[in-house]
């Protein structure tokens, strides 16, 4: 293996390392926001999950645009921020799961309200997300 080819791999699996430890960052914040928004709330509507996926879908557009269009990111930076960090943050399965939950308790009501907030939340926190990074 020539020297040039090593290290090309040694730089994949050090990106990949990297990205992993990004999501294990991602995942405890996810975690601790939980926690906080259960305590502060205490209840209800699961504000956790909402949370991190309305504050995920910001930054996750903002480190795409701060990377792909204004170039102040590394590629490198760029997908251990976004696959690693806010892969690890943001929780759709949770979204899904809690909802189901909802509907098969028959809390229909609540079952729409997440949907809603979430979906209509995410997307203008996406908006928001391409202002401030522009």
């Amino acid at each position: 293996m020539s020297a040039a080819r090593a290290s090309a791999k040694l730089a994949r699996v050090v990106r990949f390392l990297l990205v992993c430890l990004g999501g294990a960052a991602g995942t405890g914040a996810r975690y601790l926001f939980g926690v906080g928004a259960q305590r502060l709330t205490g209840g209800g509507l699961p504000y956790g999950t909402i949370g991190v996926n309305l504050i995920g879908s910001f930054l996750i557009v903002v480190i795409m645009q701060l990377g792909l269009m204004k170039e102040t990111l590394s590629p490198d930076v760029r997908v251990i921020l976004s696959t690693g960090v806010m892969g690890g943050f943001t929780t759709y399965s949770a979204f899904n799961y809690e909802t189901v939950q909802f509907l098969r308790t028959g809390a229909v009501g609540l079952a729409a309200l997440n949907v809603g907030v979430t979906l209509v939340g995410c997307l203008l926190a996406a908006g928001l997300g391409f202002l401030v990074a522009r």
